[in-house]
């Protein structure tokens, strides 16, 4: 089957079930975007807080300092230098870990250990404190004790298992 056909196909799998099963198509359709709609207005101050946090931190200075603090530590486990940007910027903004991805690639270069590895995290891992204050603020989760620290040791430990693994 050609792949451009496929959501197209199951599309029409998806209306027949629903004719088959005698649900209406077109109100379920309609209530699903209202609830959906609900659901933006309801996340927008979260999101908002996040990528307003992203944009000082890169704007004041505050990631590049941050990048040069952390850029000895990284190195003495093993991640190269030019990794740093990707490594602390992924946890908050996926663009902004993307165009430290381009970056990198631009400058060591696309077959590099550097560019390889931050193509890994960036592929791999998850914006935690962007998913985080989304699914959170969606939820009505208003203590989420554990929820950030947890996740941030695991994007860590996914950090140093790529490490480990990617040459």
């Amino acid at each position: 089957m050609n792949e451009s056909l496929l959501l197209p196909a199951l599309l029409m799998l998806a209306l027949l079930s629903a004719l088959h099963a005698k649900v209406n198509v077109y109100d379920a359709f309609v209530k699903g975007a209202k609830e959906g709609l609900a659901t933006a207005v309801e996340i927008a101050p979260y999101l908002a807080a996040v990528l307003t946090a992203v944009a000082l931190l890169r704007e004041t200075g505050l990631m590049d300092a941050a990048q040069r603090a952390c850029a000895p530590l990284l190195t003495a486990l093993g991640l190269p230098a030019e990794s740093v940007g990707t490594i602390l910027l992924r946890p908050l903004s996926g663009s902004a870990a993307l165009a430290s991805v381009a970056d990198v690639l631009k400058t060591a270069g696309p077959d590099s250990r550097a560019a390889r590895l931050c193509c890994v995290i960036s592929g791999a891992s998850e914006t935690v404190f962007f998913t985080g204050s989304l699914y959170l603020g969606a939820a009505g989760v208003r203590r989420s004790r554990y929820a950030v620290p947890v996740s941030l040791a695991a994007y860590a430990v996914g950090v140093l298992a790529a490490a480990l693994i990617v040459r």
